[in-house]
């Protein structure tokens, strides 16, 4: 029986994980700031009820990293913030958008 490490559907799943993972941390970082939360309230249409409620919906998550993406101020100071390379974070929402 092959390894899970060489099953591509085994990878495509670590990387989409990864990406969530990225995008949770990002939105994280977005929240802390009550200026860039209203922005990104206002700019997407979203509640904080529904924010809450699709956290763990790829979509939204993918759309947060959009969000993040439309801005390149923010998708650099969140990428240092978090640790990870604005391109990682724009192949993150890539990944959820797929």
């Amino acid at each position: 029986m092959p390894s899970a490490e060489s099953n591509p559907a085994n990878l495509r799943g670590e990387a989409e994980e990864r990406g969530q993972i990225a995008a949770l941390t990002a939105l994280a970082w977005t929240l802390e700031d009550p200026a860039r939360a209203r922005r990104l309230l206002d700019m997407t249409g979203l509640t904080p009820e529904a924010l809450r409620a699709g956290a763990g919906d790829r979509r939204m998550l993918a759309a947060l990293l959009d969000f993040l993406a439309g801005h390149e101020p923010d998708l650099i100071a969140c990428a240092e913030a978090i640790g990870l390379a604005p391109r990682e974070l724009i192949d993150a929402r890539d990944r959820l958008q797929s």
